[in-house]
């Protein structure tokens, strides 16, 4: 690219302060690349739970501000750094937050007046972003550039706890607790195995009724039923062989974790709670044979998963266009916050001008 070329400026949803709404800033400065950075002009980005929880103040004191949010969202190379070979100029590509192959390097710092503006390794709320070589994937050609945000976060992390770390086993007894956009990625890889009873559980007769349509056996809405004893009744008192938790809440874990079977029951949560809360088990339960772990982006390696995941998209067996329902402008972004919170939306989408 021709020095004239390169981007001198973009906007961004800017966190000043936590608790307070996210504000759009234009006319932000773009300093040129670092080793292992690359430069993408963002054509779409997702919106998740983690960026609510950020902005509200539930992850504990931000060191960081301002800075910059998003760790999902596709778009076009504009520019790429020295040492960098992953990609190139021109390239379409997914972002996301789980390392791949590339240089791991430090977020960019961009310059608004006489505030320097913080970015971590990947961001996506701004019409360009520098991200680390190892936060982008290229874009396989199959997939359409919306959809393609679902692959830098939900979709990895939620196939990957079936697909990398569970592997059911053959009639296996499987409940989704929590139907946002990990818990349904998550439901969705479930169709590849021979499991017996498929059990959807959340709050949200809209969210209960697309899991259906993705192959749940049963669904459960914690809000009317007693899950424990809807649960007893589907299996017969056993409880289930494992149990996926994305609810977001120490409740949901812990409900997840009280509706495993006794002797080899196991418990996968991807819920990151806000700081300072813990959860509260039955040791009896641990030592009755009850396991329960955490996730880390389902043991995802992007460069491996990603095409994997793309070729059952191709396949139509994770018919990821059902997940994204509501596309907002990135003027608009804290009103996408404010629907997460109020669980009006399963995976908001951010469109950028020229997508």
């Amino acid at each position: 690219m021709r020095k004239e070329d390169y981007p001198k400026t973009m906007t961004a949803a800017v966190l000043w302060k936590t608790g307070k709404p996210l504000s759009i800033e234009e006319g932000i400065e773009i300093p040129r690349l670092e080793r292992g950075q690359v430069l993408v002009k963002m054509a779409y980005s997702g919106v998740c739970r983690s960026q609510l929880m950020e902005v509200r103040g539930k992850r504990g004191k931000d060191k960081f501000l301002p800075h910059l949010l998003g760790h999902e969202g596709s778009g076009k190379v504009i520019s790429v750094g020295p040492g960098v070979t992953k990609v190139s100029e021109g390239n379409w590509v997914i972002l996301g937050w789980i390392k791949g192959k590339g240089k791991d390097v430090k977020g960019a710092k961009y310059i608004l007046g006489d505030q320097v503006i913080n970015s971590g390794p990947v961001t996506t709320f701004s019409t360009y972003s520098i991200v680390s070589e190892n936060r982008v994937v290229n874009l396989p050609e199959y997939i359409p550039k919306d959809l393609a945000v679902l692959f830098g976060c939900a979709l990895p992390t939620g196939s990957g706890i079936l697909l990398n770390e569970i592997k059911p086993r053959k009639n296996s007894k499987l409940a989704f607790v929590g139907l946002g956009g990990i818990g349904l990625s998550s439901l969705m890889a479930s169709s590849i195995f021979e499991c017996e009873e498929i059990i959807a559980i959340d709050v949200s007769e809209d969210k209960l009724k697309l899991a259906k349509k993705f192959g749940a056996t049963h669904t459960i809405n914690a809000s009317k039923e007693n899950v424990t004893k809807r649960i007893e009744k589907i299996t017969n008192g056993n409880g289930v062989d494992y149990s996926i938790e994305a609810g977001g809440s120490i409740e949901t874990i812990e409900m997840a974790f009280e509706i495993l079977k006794i002797n080899g029951g196991q418990c996968v949560f991807a819920s990151h709670p806000e700081e300072g809360k813990k959860i509260s088990l039955d040791p009896f339960d641990l030592i009755s044979g009850k396991n329960i772990r955490g996730s880390w982006g389902g043991k995802s390696n992007p460069d491996k998963d990603i095409p994997k995941l793309a070729n059952l998209y191709k396949r139509g067996l994770i018919p990821l266009e059902k997940l994204i329902k509501q596309r907002y402008k990135l003027t608009e972004i804290n009103l996408a916050l404010n629907d997460i919170e109020k669980k009006n939306a399963f995976r908001p989408l951010i469109v950028f001008d020229g997508s």
